[in-house]
């Protein structure tokens, strides 16, 4: 996990600091008529002329930050007017909980990032309440009684539902529901400012979880109709157990192994699916912010939402595997 998150980040770095990105940083914090030469000054000047790996090796902070100086009055002059830098040479980067500066939002990104994540997490957190439980009971029955008119109209809805973007639904939902019949808000601003209701939360939640219904939904099924087709469930069958005993006895938890995993993978699918329903409700959570920091090239804020979305993907990795084992007791064994 360490190399992977090592490898992942130095990725995230690279794309970020494109010299694109830079000049229009450069642009930014200097003056949108500023000549080539004094954005050039300017990059040099605040180090992102340095080596790139001494550059990683600052940002990550193992690799002393040095304050800077400037050529004409000789004085240490920060970066950016509106975070506290250190103006003796020190180590201050991300393993010291120094995130950087955001340029958009003109504050340090470990004072912006928390509550995005909070209000992203309360999202998720009612998304999975809603989806998973609801994808079980429509995998669980379909594959209960594969090939019946049940299974065939259950996996009819979860193949639609799976092959609808958020960003269709989220629009459907929002002319049926918020212009059409008027009962709920098509958007979601009002959210994080005012507090969460039914009025203002249904559409986010129900646009996230539809869309993952439908995929946890099909491998219950399968994973369920391949249970209920093995040798014990027949066994226990011709025992005399009824068909409710043998399903929520024998076969639910086994049926549960591979869904489980899925289940848990939907986590990071959730991180890019909040980046396309937090645009459109305009939920301020940490989609709306990784958006708002790509838009305006917010350079340190995006390396920021890019650590966070790493750590996240490999620590359900490391829930899902851990999981997987506790469940399938054939895997601890081997």
């Amino acid at each position: 996990m360490a190399l992977t998150m090592f490898v992942l980040s130095l990725v995230v770095f690279y794309f970020a600091n494109l010299e694109p990105n830079l000049k229009k940083l450069a642009i930014f914090q200097t003056q949108t008529r500023a000549s080539q030469q004094e954005l050039d000054n300017w990059l040099e000047r605040n180090g992102y002329r340095d080596n790139f790996f001494i550059r990683y090796g600052r940002w990550i902070g193992v690799v002393q930050q040095q304050p800077v100086m400037d050529p004409e009055t000789h004085t240490i002059v920060p970066r950016f007017r509106y975070c506290d830098e250190p103006s003796v040479p020190a180590y201050n980067g991300v393993l010291q909980g120094n995130f950087g500066c955001s340029t958009a939002f003109k504050v340090k990104v470990q004072d912006k990032l928390p509550s995005a994540l909070v209000a992203t997490g309360i999202l998720m957190f009612w998304v999975m309440i809603t989806m998973v439980p609801t994808a079980l009971l429509i995998g669980v029955l379909a594959g209960m009684r594969e090939g019946s008119r049940l299974d065939r109209g259950l996996s009819i809805l979860s193949i639609t539902s799976t092959a609808t973007p958020e960003y269709v639904s989220g629009i459907i939902f929002t002319v049926i529901f918020a212009s059409w019949l008027k009962v709920l808000n098509g958007s979601a601003a009002t959210a994080t400012s005012e507090g969460i209701s039914f009025y203002n939360f249904t559409l986010p939640v129900m646009t996230l979880a539809i869309y993952g219904v439908g995929y946890i939904a099909r491998m219950t099924r399968a994973s369920m109709a391949e249970v209920m087709s093995s040798q014990y469930i027949r066994t226990a069958r011709l025992k005399g157990l009824s068909f409710g005993q043998v399903v929520m006895k024998h076969a639910l938890r086994n049926a549960l192994i591979a869904p489980f995993t899925v289940i848990m993978l939907q986590l990071p699918w959730l991180l890019t699916g909040v980046v396309v329903v937090e645009a459109i409700f305009r939920y301020q959570g940490f989609g709306f912010l990784l958006v708002s920091a790509a838009s305006n090239n917010d350079i340190d804020l995006l390396l920021a939402c890019g650590l966070v979305s790493v750590t996240l993907v490999l620590a359900t990795q490391l829930i899902s595997d851990i999981g997987y084992a506790w469940l399938n007791p054939r895997i601890r064994i081997s």
